[in-house]
């Protein structure tokens, strides 16, 4: 076994007292550690105020006398306020980081039964982090007759090892993870992974996080989710504050953010606080954080990092102390390389970045979203439909198939839903409405779109100017069989088919990528969405 240290402060009370023979029927707690039958202490780091010097001589003393095997090492610990935490927690950091411990050579028990209330939690916080490199020592009397010995235990923080706890904090984790996903029981491996982990993100950090993915993936429901989460657990107090930054522009877009003062501009009648004062103590969703202008990025980037920013028209800066969870549908990687977004600002937020797939990627839950739709829809309306047994299964065989696009993501299943719902009068949905259902459906996903609004969408006009007519009729083509699959390599597949037989091997996913880049596009610019369709 390797030697045992034990470290912890003098009981300036406890281990105090009258120091005669009557002493050795008194428990006095960092004596009793060295006097127990099932307890070998190799060394005592025994922490103490100069002031207590004396006490702490006569302690060492008795100590030896009990145990003659433990060195004693008295260590001279000065708080100016005791029960300042401050300072007791930053004086007892420096020690941490400059005693030699080496955990390879000794074990380390840190006793947390004297000393002030804020030492002991200092000490435990300490030895929580791995600062202090053992495990938590309680003692205390035993009941009954006086008597010196008293007893102890120790505390792993490990709680997977206590199966009880370990039990109840699983539990406690599957119901907030459960929490954010609605309560729907989704059954893609994947997407629940991911929210398992920004469970144990949210619960446990206030940094920034990014959640990428196309339109309708579920990012500002996810988003709020995670601030009711924090709510519930007391980690936030104020409002949770959505901004579309799509829909800010110009100047108005610094004003709606960071607010103005009076007379700030022509219509500023009025002091406005701005968004990100509205979200102080609260959470912040920047969604579509992509579409911000560089000069409102280094704005935010600031509000991050040091929580002030100035107003429009203000001599003084404002304060506001919120979270923020940013929302794109771009490639904000693409972004930075083409100096459309800072790349400090995506360096910040890149800490804790989550890509939400779209419904078409998750075929298997379907199903579940289907019933929690329809859910909806009661607490909504105030009448239950359902499907019939036909009907479900004949929804469904098509809406999993790769018949069915899902390209608005999980906007297109709740409107499929309302259609079916509401222009349902029997309360049961029947295989004739899912019919009509999926022809509509179709007839959306396959409309046809012009090479104008294309071309709007994907290019500027300086862009287009560059591009002979000849080649604006291959990319038009191009991209339309780009926004009709799921991935880069399905469409390159589409868009090769003939002359990828003639090759022994093929990389038609690169191949279009490389098409694409002599326009400078990339496959995320494809997906954006044109008047309602994709």
């Amino acid at each position: 076994m390797k030697p045992l240290t034990v470290l912890g402060f003098l009981g300036s009370t406890l281990d105090a007292g009258k120091f005669d023979a009557g002493r050795w029927n008194k428990w006095r707690p960092s004596v009793s550690i060295c006097m127990q039958e099932d307890l070998r202490v190799d060394r005592f780091i025994l922490l103490h105020g100069s002031h207590h010097r004396r006490l702490a001589e006569i302690v060492a003393k008795d100590i030896a006398d009990v145990s003659p095997e433990t060195e004693v090492v008295p260590q001279t610990v000065d708080f100016d306020d005791a029960w300042d935490f401050e300072e007791v927690y930053g004086k007892l950091l420096d020690f941490a980081r400059s005693f030699p411990f080496d955990p390879d050579a000794e074990d380390y028990l840190i006793h947390i039964t004297t000393g002030t209330h804020v030492a002991q939690i200092c000490l435990f916080l300490l030895t929580e982090a791995r600062y202090l490199p053992g495990r938590l020592l309680q003692t205390q009397p035993q009941r009954g007759a006086p008597q010196p010995v008293g007893i102890w235990n120790s505390i792993d923080l490990d709680l997977s090892r206590y199966d009880s706890i370990a039990t109840r904090f699983a539990e406690a984790s599957a119901e907030s993870a459960s929490f954010l996903k609605s309560g729907i029981e989704t059954r893609n491996p994947a997407f629940n992974r991911m929210i398992e982990e920004i469970e144990q993100v949210a619960v446990r950090s206030r940094a920034p996080i990014l959640l990428m993915g196309p339109t309708g993936a579920g990012k500002s429901q996810l988003a709020r989710k995670v601030y009711e989460l924090k709510k519930l657990r007391h980690q936030l107090g104020g409002p949770f504050v959505e901004v579309n930054c799509a829909t800010l522009k110009g100047d108005s877009a610094t004003s709606a953010l960071f607010g103005h003062r009076k007379g700030a501009f022509t219509g500023a009648a009025q002091d406005r606080p701005g968004l990100l004062k509205s979200a102080d103590k609260g959470l912040l969703f920047l969604d579509e954080i992509g579409e911000l202008g560089l000069d409102e990025q280094a704005m935010i980037l600031r509000a991050i990092e040091e929580g002030q920013f100035l107003p429009v028209g203000s001599d003084s800066e404002t304060r506001s102390d919120f979270q923020l969870i940013a929302g794109t549908n771009r490639d904000l990687v693409e972004q930075v390389r083409k100096g459309g977004f800072r790349n400090d600002l995506f360096a910040r937020l890149n800490l804790w970045t989550f890509s939400l797939p779209g419904l078409a990627e998750r075929r298997e839950d379907i199903a579940p979203n289907l019933d929690y739709e329809l859910e909806r829809f009661a607490e909504r309306e105030g009448s239950r439909v359902t499907f019939n047994k036909e009907a479900r299964q004949r929804y469904l065989a098509f809406a999993e198939s790769h018949d069915a696009k899902w390209q608005g993501n999980f906007r297109d299943l709740a409107a499929s839903v309302t259609r079916m719902a509401t222009l349902n009068t029997t309360g049961r949905i029947d295989v004739g409405a899912v019919d009509l259902e999926i022809k509509r459906l179709g007839s959306t996903w396959h409309a046809d779109i012009s090479e104008a609004d294309i071309f709007d969408l994907i290019l500027s006009r300086d862009q287009l100017a560059e591009i002979d007519p000849f080649d604006r009729v291959q990319l038009a083509f191009v991209v339309k069989t780009c926004r009709a699959c799921r991935s880069l390599s399905e469409a390159g597949r589409q868009l090769f088919a003939a002359s990828r037989e003639l090759r022994t091997s093929t990389n038609d996913a690169d191949r279009l990528r490389k098409y694409l880049a002599r326009f400078n596009l990339t496959w995320t610019d494809l997906q954006q969405p044109v008047g309602g369709y994709r």
